[in-house]
């Protein structure tokens, strides 16, 4: 059997692909004009508020171009901050610092954007018993940074990947279904099939399929796009049996809503597949730089 690669070893993969990406050719323009032994100092700073996120990351970055390369971290992940705060100091040779500056800053802003987005969906369910979790709907190659990213704004990670649950969709129920078998039958046989410690899931969109999920064994019952009413219906009749999940049209402005209805979990896409980067920046300090010693 394949080796599965450890996150540390997937972190790394991912960051020399990253670099490959944007220094596979060089860097012509600081190759040319900046000395190869002038040294500065670099701050990266927040320039709105936000939830910090991909720090050490982006700190590897920067030791994978030039491990000469000090980086501070300022900021943990997790950490709220505001315009004008910092979150690592950076130094080294000045030609390094920018060839790795664009990469690291990329991971930085994209990994706190789905955290401060994150904190924002999870602040809207405070006081509550349910949790906001994310979904599969991730950058291809970044899960394993951006589920990271999602759990340090307070949100919850689903499956990493389809090896990591039983979950039957829509589309495995419409192939199913198209053999002869029911829902009953199809829980069934997940159940008795289901590898050792393996959930078993069911998208629903009604109450009635709901109930049906349940009276069948479903572990978990995924309310797939229903209204308030139905999803409060389900969770009165079927709640600490087993878990609900509500997944689909929710947002901001009526995650709360949801959440009120008494589900366990609450999965929003939106956390990774669409969050607003957030405005980070690398300023040198102009009275830093100098040569290095011979």
């Amino acid at each position: 059997m394949e080796k599965v690669p450890t996150p540390e070893e997937q972190i790394a993969a991912i960051i020399d692909l990253s670099l490959a990406e944007d220094l596979g050719h060089g860097d012509v323009t600081s190759e040319i004009l900046v000395p190869p032994e002038l040294e500065g100092q670099a701050t990266i700073s927040a320039k709105e508020s936000g939830i910090v996120a991909g720090v050490e990351i982006a700190g590897k970055v920067f030791r994978r171009v030039d491990p000469s390369i000090s980086f501070n971290v300022l900021s943990r992940d997790g950490t709220a901050v505001k315009d004008g705060d910092k979150i690592a100091g950076v130094s080294g040779k000045v030609i390094s610092i920018l060839k790795a500056e664009r990469t690291a800053l990329n991971f930085l802003q994209r990994l706190s954007g789905i955290a401060s987005l994150a904190a924002k969906y999870t602040a809207e369910t405070h006081g509550l018993e349910t949790y906001i979790a994310d979904t599969r709907k991730t950058t291809p190659g970044l899960r394993v940074l951006e589920k990271h990213a999602v759990h340090m704004g307070g949100g919850r990670n689903h499956r990493l990947h389809l090896g990591d649950g039983i979950l039957i969709k829509d589309n495995h129920l419409a192939a199913l279904r198209a053999i002869g078998m029911n829902l009953k039958d199809i829980v069934a046989r997940a159940k008795k099939k289901a590898p050792h410690g393996l959930k078993v899931e069911v998208e629903v969109d009604s109450v009635q399929e709901a109930m049906e999920a349940g009276e069948a064994g479903a572990d978990i019952i995924m309310l797939d796009n229903m209204n308030p009413d139905d999803m409060r219906q389900v969770v009165n009749s079927l709640k600490g049996k087993v878990k609900i999940e509500a997944s689909g049209g929710i947002n901001l402005s009526n995650v709360r809503q949801a959440a009120l209805t008494g589900v366990d979990y609450i999965s929003i896409g939106a956390l990774t597949h669409s969050p607003k980067a957030m405005d980070i920046s690398l300023e040198f300090d102009p009275k830093s730089f100098k040569s290095a010693s011979p």
